[in-house]
């Protein structure tokens, strides 16, 4: 009994050294429930940093997004602003071509108005010149004629072929005609015998 005494301790220090199912139980979930902290604290921190880059991407988004809203309706006002534009240039390039228009027909006509005018001018300046043309040679023959003279057949047709010209004055004319009519009238007091009559005797003032 004795031995039995002494030798109980010693199984009861064996026992007390071995481990249990129970606490190998308990060993294995402290082993789980410190690996699962572990885990946890790494997910927190991977959550946290994903956590920070969705607020940062948000703020930065969110304000990518308002400025391009801004920017959408400060467009939508220039097209605004733009198409009001168009249209009115259009309809002013419009106005522009109906003078074009206008003024492309007054050019035409106005040259046409000159194209005549200048024809008109051209004869009228031909008359002035044959006209003037004509009065230099009758000066010519009335200076000539600035002393009595046999009266020259020549003289008289040139002065006959004033009255044909349109550009000479009515007065002129009918001077020609009185000294045309002084050259043809006979001498008073002679007979039928008598001389040719003496030439117009020219009177300078």
């Amino acid at each position: 009994a004795l031995a039995f005494v002494l030798s109980a301790p010693s199984h009861a220090g064996e026992v007390s050294t071995s481990v249990t199912p129970v606490q190998k139980v308990i060993q294995l979930l402290d082993n789980m429930l410190a690996k699962g902290k572990s885990e946890k604290h790494a997910e927190q921190v991977q959550f946290a940093a994903y956590k920070q880059f969705c607020d940062d991407t948000s703020v930065e988004k969110k304000r990518a997004i308002s400025e391009a809203t801004e920017a959408i309706e400060v467009l939508k006002a220039d097209i605004g602003k733009y198409t009001s534009d168009a249209a009115q240039l259009t309809k002013e390039i419009a106005g522009h071509d109906e003078d074009v228009s206008v003024w492309t027909g007054d050019k035409k006509a106005a040259t046409k108005v000159r194209e005549i005018e200048k024809a008109d001018y051209d004869a009228l300046h031909k008359d002035y010149s044959e006209s003037v043309d004509a009065l230099q040679r009758a000066i010519a023959i009335l200076k000539k004629q600035a002393y009595d003279r046999a009266q020259a057949p020549a003289s008289l047709a040139q002065l006959k072929d004033l009255q044909k010209l349109t550009l000479i004055p009515k007065e002129a004319k009918k001077a020609i005609d009185l000294f045309l009519m002084q050259d043809q009238e006979p001498a008073e007091g002679l007979d039928v015998a008598a001389p040719e009559a003496a030439g117009y005797e020219f009177q300078s003032h």
